[in-house]
């Protein structure tokens, strides 16, 4: 077995590496073709860069296309660029505007990865006749039994196995991620060893097809039925006032409500069918479980097998910014609910749940999936 798990000699094994521009992918890049790897550069162009094109940290922009081919040039491997803007756009853009208007708070970047990254690219590799597709997250997998698992990474402030829960283990077990076990600083020293161009550049921190940071703007463009105005109502069914589209209003949200009160008052329900904001106290925020849908289960029993024996002891993470906590998953009647032992305040519908299978460092995750409806605390 080679470095990869490949049974091949180096020499023959064709690697696909999925480019952004960035240095995480570049040095994944460099990293193959110093190894000897058959490596081929793909960068995806996403969206329409528009004034994305010159802005620092616009992911996915036009600079950084050219950033990846130069990179590719110096690394002497072919690069391509692929054009998925329509299917990027019919997944993930369209996705996202339709979520807001649901009520919900997407994310994006999972379901980047879930569509266009982990569905339409690895066809893609495949067609290439590669072996692999290898990719620059800061996640682990290891391979045990003939299949791969994942784990949480070395550096655990790049973690981004939220953002990759739905990795199925068909996907996994093609999918190759050489940098969950360095950290971030590592990863710019070989960069620079490499003499990478890229080897300072900014990590992307936008949404890629928001670039100026307003997402509203997006979506109002994309639905204007999204700023069709409606009230905000408090939880007693006092009227406070009036707003301009429930996609401007977040779960948990307490700045910019646009309305006085004698107390602090957060977002706590969005209402699409009615187009109210309901707000109410920091307590009704509360949260102690969450229904899920569309689950991804990675783990070593299957969920029938769970709905039998009864809950299991897990740590979850509902936010990509906390750390994993105690929590008990359980299945009814094919539904997956997760309760968090410690509680949670403005858990919001459309985030993502993900299952770790303990608190120790470097934790296998085992799936997660969509938060369907947050059950609260007083219920």
């Amino acid at each position: 077995m080679n470095s990869l798990g490949i049974d091949k000699p180096v020499k023959d094994t064709r690697v696909v590496v999925a480019m952004s521009g960035g240095v995480d992918s570049s040095v994944v890049a460099g990293l193959m073709a110093r190894e000897g790897y058959d490596v081929i550069g793909i960068t995806l162009q996403l969206y329409d860069h528009g004034e994305a094109i010159h802005r620092k940290g616009a992911c996915c922009a036009g600079q950084d296309i050219h950033d990846a081919r130069r990179v590719a040039a110096s690394l002497g491997i072919p690069h391509y660029v692929f054009d998925y803007e329509s299917k990027f756009r019919e997944s993930v853009i369209d996705d996202f505007a339709d979520s807001y208007l649901r009520g919900e708070t997407p994310i994006p970047c999972v379901k980047c990865n879930q569509t266009v990254k982990f569905q339409d690219l690895l066809a893609a590799s495949r067609e290439l006749n590669a072996d692999v597709l290898v990719t620059g997250h800061y996640i682990q997998s290891r391979q045990s039994n003939g299949q791969y698992s994942l784990y949480r990474p070395i550096d655990h402030s790049r973690d981004q196995s939220y953002f990759l829960f739905a990795t199925t283990q068909e996907q996994l077990d093609y999918l190759r991620f050489p940098l969950g076990g360095m950290t971030k600083d590592e990863v710019r020293d070989i960069a620079r060893d490499m003499g990478l161009v890229v080897a300072e550049k900014s990590d992307s921190q936008d949404i890629c097809f928001v670039p100026n940071g307003n997402y509203a703007q997006i979506i109002q463009k994309l639905r204007p039925e999204a700023i069709d105005p409606g009230e905000i109502v408090h939880l007693d069914g006092r009227v406070l006032g009036e707003h301009k589209g429930i996609i401007h209003f977040t779960i948990g949200q307490r700045r910019g409500l646009g309305i006085s009160a004698g107390e602090p008052l957060y977002v706590v329900k969005l209402e699409p069918e009615t187009k109210r904001v309901i707000v109410g106290p920091y307590e009704a925020l509360a949260t102690r479980s969450v229904k899920l849908k569309q689950v991804n289960w990675l783990g070593g029993i299957s969920l029938d097998d769970i709905e039998e024996m009864g809950p299991i002891n897990i740590e979850a993470k509902v936010r990509s910014t906390r750390p994993p906590q105690p929590a008990r998953l359980s299945v009814k009647n094919g539904e997956v609910e997760v309760e968090l032992v410690a509680g949670e305040h403005g858990v919001s519908p459309g985030q993502a749940c993900v299952f770790y299978a303990d608190d120790s460092a470097h934790s296998q995750v085992l799936g997660g999936g969509w938060i369907d409806r947050a059950i609260s605390a007083a219920a």
